[in-house]
């Protein structure tokens, strides 16, 4: 309040100063929270595409959900189906009508007029409009042959996404078997560090001879020559689910968190599985379609032993005026019977595949369920039965062997057993597990849709 008193009197000049300093001010306050705003999103976005880049590969649902979206494989089957859908109108369609003009006595002749392609200035002027009639059911025959051959390019579809999905889940129960390897050997190999300083202690108070440490290093640098190899391989991995979402062969990939939760399959389960298969899966539906389509094409053949009828009218023109209207009427004769009776043949014959060839692959995609549900069931079986005795029964054994080694009552060579022991143990666990993803996976390409 005393420093108004004390401006009270002073110029305008002097009081307009600070309001427009303070202005000024708070101008350059907003500004500058705008540009740091603008700053942290520019900062974020490349942050968050990077987060979102990072998660692809974290779980099989985003390398699926990546490839359903971006596949140009997928994509140009979709195409195709959609082609084939739009032939389906057009196949079931009446053809084009004719439309005829005949100019008849263009010399005029008879007359004083002269020559002339005017219609009202020839002798007459005959319009013919046609159309040709497919009868017998036709056109119903055709149509339906152009939907199953639709309803064949979307099985197609359907089937390159069931071997794509397939191959994804595989290459990524691989790559997480490569992930677990690495990871598990990196484990072992720090867990053998601890046992080389136990070992070279035990030396150092002359308890043990030199050569246990010196095994205990040998088995370490093994391990580290593993990793190489699995490095690598991890390397591959990566590589080739990329390829399968048409990505960049080094484009990043996250490391492998999670196997899919399976279904509770068991090998009772066939027949149910086995009708759901007959159900739904795209290559037996693909090939139901074609048979659907060979059978319609066989009976076009029959019907066109039929002839088709063509129909027209013909006004006829004198001068400017309509002089009298005719109706015309035309059939084609089928006299050539022996090449009809060859595509009737040909289209029986094509029938007789079609429904062979459907047969032959039902059968064998039930042999590979009942195979793949066996193996799915055993390689759950040996999860368990890995998880719940062999790992606990390895990890009291190596606990055991290090205690007794630290005491001088086994020899090296023993733990170094029960350390591989563990390690196999741990090994097994995971191949077991990505062996029932790999069934699972097999299983699901063969019914049609997720367990």
């Amino acid at each position: 309040m005393s420093q108004l008193t004390v401006h009270a009197t002073a110029p305008v000049a002097d009081l307009v100063a600070p309001r427009a300093a303070s202005s000024m001010e708070a101008r350059c306050t907003r500004w500058s929270r705008t540009l740091s705003v603008g700053l942290l999103i520019g900062a974020f976005v490349p942050a968050a595409l990077r987060a979102q880049e990072a998660i692809l590969g974290s779980n099989v649902q985003s390398l699926l959900t990546y490839a359903r979206a971006e596949s140009p494989e997928l994509e140009s089957m979709r195409r195709e189906a959609d082609a084939a859908a739009q032939r389906v109108v057009p196949a079931g369609a009446l053809p084009d009508p004719v439309l005829r003009v005949e100019l008849n006595n263009i010399t005029n002749s008879g007359s004083d007029a002269p020559p002339s392609l005017l219609p009202s200035r020839v002798g007459d002027t005959k319009y013919t409009l046609m159309q040709t009639l497919p009868l017998w059911g036709k056109r119903e025959l055709r149509r339906d042959a152009a939907a199953a051959d639709a309803a064949q390019a979307v099985a197609r579809s359907d089937v390159t996404w069931s071997e794509l999905a397939s191959r994804i889940k595989t290459s990524y129960a691989e790559y997480y078997r490569v992930t677990g390897n690495e990871r598990l050997t990196r484990e072992v190999l720090e867990l053998l560090s601890r046992v080389e300083q136990v070992a070279q202690a035990r030396y150092a108070g002359g308890l043990v001879p030199q050569q246990d440490a010196i095994r205990a290093q040998l088995e370490q640098t093994a391990l580290r020559l593993e990793l190489v190899a699995l490095e690598n391989e991890k390397r591959q991995s990566k590589a080739r689910l990329n390829g399968l979402l048409a990505r960049d062969a080094a484009a990043p990939l996250a490391d492998p968190q999670d196997l899919r939760p399976w279904p509770a399959l068991k090998t009772g389960d066939a027949l149910a599985l086995s009708e759901r298969a007959r159900a739904r899966n795209p290559q037996l539906q693909a090939e139901l379609a074609r048979l659907d389509g060979a059978q319609k094409t066989r009976d076009l053949s029959l019907r066109n032993r039929y002839p088709d009828v063509l129909v027209g009218v013909s006004p006829t023109q004198v001068g400017s005026r309509i002089a009298q209207w005719g109706l015309m009427f035309e059939i084609n004769i089928p006299l050539q019977q022996e090449s009809r009776r060859s595509q009737e043949r040909e289209a029986e014959a094509l029938v007789g595949a079609a429904r062979s060839r459907s047969e032959s692959l039902s059968s064998q995609l039930l042999a590979e369920l009942a195979g793949n549900l066996s193996a799915f069931d055993a390689a759950l079986r040996a999860e368990s039965l890995i998880n719940s005795q062999l790992l606990p029964q390895s990890e009291l054994s190596l606990r055991s062997s290090l205690a007794a080694y630290e005491n001088g009552k086994v020899d090296f060579a023993t733990l170094l057993d029960a350390h591989r022991q563990i390690r196999r143990g741990r090994q097994e666990l995971l191949k077991s597990r990505v062996e029932a993803q790999l069934r699972l996976a097999d299983i699901e390409r063969i019914v049609g849709e997720e367990l």
